[in-house]
């Protein structure tokens, strides 16, 4: 193996088909949990965010502090962020009345700020060089900032005349155009990553309020603690199942 094709393992999983599929699970259960917590149990946005970010923060820093990859602590991480992602785009767009179209603006330029000081700093975003704390805080920064995006947005698309299903069909049909891209041009990795990261949040946040919303407003009307257990059972299950391994961290001379 010669200098440009050596690799070492870093803490976050390689991105295959299981990843997005845990990953678009955990951001619905985000949804659900967190409209349990701010409106099933009536504590408020506000209250809410600040469980949840409790929770993202002390999970965050035993991910960080972790000297190795561990699935469970990842994917409870994930789910920490989706989860305070949801009742922080919700306290932005409702209770500080700023609407989706306010807060789907903000969130975008703190994901893209995010993204430029992260570059900056370290030269480069890509998952496969996420090996050392300094990047993993970039990381999860950027992430949970995406995770908020993404719920305003798909509140956004499924208020207007589409509804929940038809906002989640134009988000999985964008997902399916973004993998074409990633097989099928010569546009960066990096970017097609980041752009379907983001949009698997809003294709979350659509599914899961079909779900769990009255039935005069487009949902199922299912029992929001009922749909987030199942959500859960089925996130453990997969994680438990699927082949779980480290990504790679790829040297400057192999990324794309």
């Amino acid at each position: 193996m010669t200098p440009t094709q050596m690799t070492t393992l870093i803490k976050v999983p390689a991105v295959t088909l299981g990843f997005w599929i845990i990953k678009i699970l955990a951001t619905t259960f985000g949804e659900t949990a967190g409209d349990t917590v701010s409106m099933s149990l009536d504590l408020g946005y506000l209250v809410g965010t600040a469980i949840f970010a409790v929770i993202f923060i002390v999970l965050a820093v035993f991910q960080i502090r972790s000297n190795k990859f561990h699935p469970f602590l990842y994917w409870a991480t994930i789910i920490a962020s989706t989860t305070v992602g949801t009742t922080m785009a919700d306290f932005a767009t409702r209770s500080l009345g700023i609407g989706y179209p306010g807060g789907s603006l903000l969130l975008l330029g703190l994901v893209i700020a995010s993204l430029i000081v992260w570059h900056r700093s370290l030269g480069s975003v890509s998952v496969e060089t996420i090996h050392e704390p300094h990047a993993e805080v970039f990381y999860w920064l950027t992430i949970t900032f995406s995770q908020t995006l993404g719920t305003a947005l798909g509140d956004w698309v499924a208020d207007g005349p589409l509804g929940y299903l038809g906002a989640a069909a134009i988000f999985g049909s964008m997902l399916v155009l973004l993998a074409l891209l990633y097989y099928r041009s010569s546009i960066s990795h990096v970017a097609l990553f980041w752009a379907a990261f983001i949009l698997t949040r809003p294709l979350g946040a659509t599914v899961g309020d079909f779900l769990d919303k009255p039935l005069d407003h487009g949902g199922l009307a299912f029992s929001r603690p009922l749909a987030s257990l199942a959500l859960i059972i089925a996130i453990v299950a997969l994680i438990y199942f699927l082949p779980q391994r480290a990504g790679n961290q790829a040297s400057p001379s192999t990324e794309h």
